[in-house]
């Protein structure tokens, strides 16, 4: 399993900035801290092995740093597209995908969201792209450099929509004033580990059966809680 995971001697943990829910910086230390640096330590323990966090801003460079041998391991949303390159485990978190408007909005739901005419924000290479680029077909995607920068850009550039984490989405919107969150979620990321396939299935399995153990143990629920995350919850067996 070293080899499988570390062939240099270290685990690569690809950490991603731009979901909130799973890591954020520490003001003190500005380290990066949360549940997939809890997940990541954890795995380069139980291999015996030092661990290098490669820290990126975004669900894509996150995705590249797998496809481009920069990581051995990263945290991302299942989706098909992905899956091409990178074996993912059983998700270990839900988070739930909305839509913001301007307080003005005559967009209530999210039905109104996919329209002739109607632009909406999006992280570039997020779940939310992926997902929506299948889904919306009369609405134009905005593509924004990183999903922390959607809302920004959603008032900076007069858009219609901006598409995010909803915890994120809620933050910002608090900063930024005048925003409402619409009601009803459009999506439910399934956040999992993933190693490259070209690592092969046992490591695959490996990092499978290590997943369900985390969230069987109370390991996951333990870290969201210390690191004050709320509106996420540990996926169970069977999600």
């Amino acid at each position: 399993m070293v080899s499988s995971f570390a062939p240099g001697g270290t685990l690569r943990a690809s950490i991603n900035l731009g979901n909130p829910v799973l890591a954020s910086l520490d003001a003190q230390t500005g380290e990066a801290k949360g549940v997939s640096v809890d997940l990541s330590r954890e795995l380069a323990k139980r291999l015996g092995v030092p661990l290098q966090l490669v820290v990126v801003k975004s669900a894509g460079n996150s995705v590249e740093n797998i496809e481009q041998d920069k990581a051995d391991i990263g945290f991302f949303a299942i989706d098909p597209k992905r899956a091409q390159e990178i074996s993912f485990t059983g998700p270990y978190v839900l988070i739930e995908g909305f839509y913001a408007v301007r307080q003005d909005s005559p967009v209530t739901s999210n039905a109104q969201v996919d329209q002739t005419g109607v632009t909406v924000a999006v992280g570039k290479g997020s779940a939310y792209d992926l997902f929506l680029t299948r889904e919306l077909k009369q609405a134009t995607l905005v593509r924004v450099p990183t999903s922390p920068a959607v809302v920004q850009a959603f008032i900076d550039q007069k858009l219609d929509v901006a598409a995010g984490v909803k915890q994120q989405l809620e933050h910002d919107a608090q900063q930024a004033g005048g925003l409402r969150i619409l009601p009803q979620r459009f999506m439910v990321i399934r956040q999992a580990m993933g190693v490259p396939t070209r690592r092969g299935p046992q490591a695959a399995a490996y990092l499978a059966s290590f997943v369900e153990e985390m969230k069987a143990s109370g390991f996951v629920a333990a870290s969201l809680a210390r690191h004050g995350i709320e509106g996420a919850a540990v996926a169970g067996p069977n999600d």
